[in-house]
């Protein structure tokens, strides 16, 4: 009998792994993909800023669509968010009225703006 004991104490119990649950893979969003879909409802893009200079509260804007002097606009980015009416648009010093796709223009903004924040149309 006391061999039947030792065969018993040194018998090990396997333990059970919960098995996780399998994850469907998922195709990644893109910053641009989240702006766009936010966004798209009512808002169109106009264009985005390349540059900004304090002194003169002026931004440089690459249009991607037109934009004339009275246009509410809103500029979004990762720090920035206000609107506000253009009321003074230039190129190469020179006032202009109406901006087309693929100018880039100085836009007198009321607040800061920073590199790659989107200007929408509203």
């Amino acid at each position: 009998m006391p061999q039947k004991k030792n065969k018993l104490r040194n018998f090990k119990r396997k333990k059970t792994v919960k098995k996780k649950p399998v994850r469907i893979a998922r195709k990644p969003k893109t910053i641009k993909d989240k702006k766009i879909k936010r966004c798209a409802k009512k808002e169109k893009i106009a264009g985005i800023i390349t540059h900004y200079f304090p002194k003169i509260s002026v931004g440089v804007v690459k249009m991607k669509d037109s934009l004339a002097i009275g246009d509410n606009i809103k500029i979004k980015g990762h720090t920035t968010d206000f609107t506000q009416t253009v009321t003074s648009m230039q190129i190469n010093h020179v006032p202009i009225q109406k901006a087309k796709k693929n100018q880039e223009i100085g836009l007198l903004v009321n607040y800061r703006v920073r590199k790659k924040d989107t200007v929408y149309k509203i």
